[in-house]
């Protein structure tokens, strides 16, 4: 008989599943998706805002204050997201919010919670591109996420998803 190491969780309770959230409408599908995801296998949801950089500011006071608004919009983001997560049906999933650059902080994230199971994406249907953490997981950043990815495209309707 095995033990289970801190790397393999011993109860479907203990996988997490990340989505990279902002006020997008793709991220909504992608939280659709791992809303049902997590339903269908017991896991746990986590919403990870990551906000840009507040820095360069030659006043302590604008910082902070720049820092506070952000922080504002990051919050109310997340409520809202946890909000769709309940009308879904799902629980109350783990909000965090990160400073930083969004793909270093979602490659921090991702390395330092070991109960992480699955990152999941939303990406755009742009001429521009699928977005920049997408775009960047097609590049070589691939290589930095030590769990699977899924890339929830914003072409998908509700009820495919929720058929999958």
């Amino acid at each position: 008989m095995m033990t289970p190491s801190l790397a393999e969780p011993s109860s479907p309770a203990a996988r997490k599943l990340v989505v990279v959230a902002d006020d997008s409408p793709e991220c909504r599908l992608a939280l659709r998706y791992a809303t049902r995801r997590a339903q269908r296998t017991g896991g746990r949801l986590s919403l990870l805002y990551v906000m840009d950089p507040v820095n360069g500011q030659q006043w302590m006071a604008v910082e902070a204050r720049m820092r506070e608004e952000a922080r504002e919009e990051a919050e109310r983001v997340l409520y809202a997201l946890a909000c769709e997560i309940e009308r879904l049906g799902g629980s109350m999933p783990e909000l965090i919010i990160r400073e930083g650059l969004l793909r270093e902080e979602v490659v921090r994230f991702v390395h330092e919670e070991p109960e992480i199971r699955l990152l999941v994406l939303g990406a755009r249907v742009h001429r521009d591109g699928p977005g920049p953490l997408v775009a960047n997981l097609a590049a070589d950043g691939a290589l930095a996420y030590p769990v699977p990815v899924t890339i929830v495209p914003a072409s998908l309707s509700s009820e495919a998803i929720d058929a999958f």
